[in-house]
């Protein structure tokens, strides 16, 4: 299969002011994609622009508004493609629940999304062309211990992305999901466990840039511990939980 050809084209990168993001925002302007840099953080989108090799704009924008999602997708104006990297993590368990984080994960990780997608897949669609790319995570595949919002928020972000695989499959309009597992960042910071296979945000961005000049669908990564999850979905769940659970 031939890699598809990104030089040239313009992306709006959601979520790129630290970690994944801002090393899939390197990994692509050397690429020579042109980029619309976003998050919340003008001052780390203007550094992040600054070190970029090829063309980038700066545009902030919150996810979890409404109002200042309109205002950024007007400002971003006409793209080739979306990528969706913003993320918020709390952990803890439904033992000692945290409502604010809960529904702050839920309201940016998933909902955000929505909100983002709403601006741009009628456009795509409109046009017949456009690459959606969706980031969402190993934990999405099953439910986990001390992980209410972040993997409840993953796994509804995953069925969004099959849901609009499976309505724009056959049309201009290329979706696709990347599962990472851990990666060193901020929010992995917070983990007071130990996290298998921890991932490098260079190593991770690599990962999924190689997804997106490919017609393949969905990537989960590093492939030997998304076998972990990937398996986990066909155990029946006494087995399931006696493993993942403890």
């Amino acid at each position: 299969m031939s890699a598809i050809e990104l030089t040239g084209k313009r992306y709006w990168l959601v979520g790129a002011g630290d970690g994944l993001g801002r090393a899939l925002a390197h990994q692509m302007s050397q690429a020579g994609i042109e980029l619309v840099v976003s998050s919340r953080s003008e001052d780390k989108l203007q550094s992040l622009a600054d070190e970029l090799p090829g063309k980038a704009t700066v545009e902030t924008v919150d996810i979890a508004d409404d109002d200042s999602v309109a205002a950024a997708a007007e400002a971003v104006g006409e793209i080739d493609g979306i990528v969706l990297l913003a993320g918020v993590y709390w952990p803890f368990s439904a033992k000692e629940w945290d409502c604010a984080q809960g529904v702050a994960m839920a309201d940016v990780n998933f909902t955000g999304f929505m909100r983002v997608l709403g601006r741009v897949v009628p456009q795509f669609v409109e046009r017949d062309a456009g690459h959606i790319v969706i980031t969402s995570s190993l934990s999405a595949f099953r439910g986990l211990p001390g992980s209410i919002g972040y993997t409840a928020s993953k796994a509804a972000t995953m069925s969004l992305a099959e849901c609009m695989h499976a309505d724009l499959r056959h049309t201009g309009v290329r979706v696709q999901v990347a599962n990472p597992g851990f990666i060193k960042t901020q929010l992995t910071d917070k983990n007071e466990f130990e996290m298998p296979f921890l991932m490098e945000p260079e190593t991770a961005a690599r990962e999924m840039f190689e997804l997106m000049l490919t017609d393949n669908f969905k990537k989960s990564f590093p492939t030997v511990f998304s076998l972990f999850f990937r398996v986990g979905q066909f155990l029946p769940d006494w087995l399931y939980y006696r493993i993942f659970a403890r």
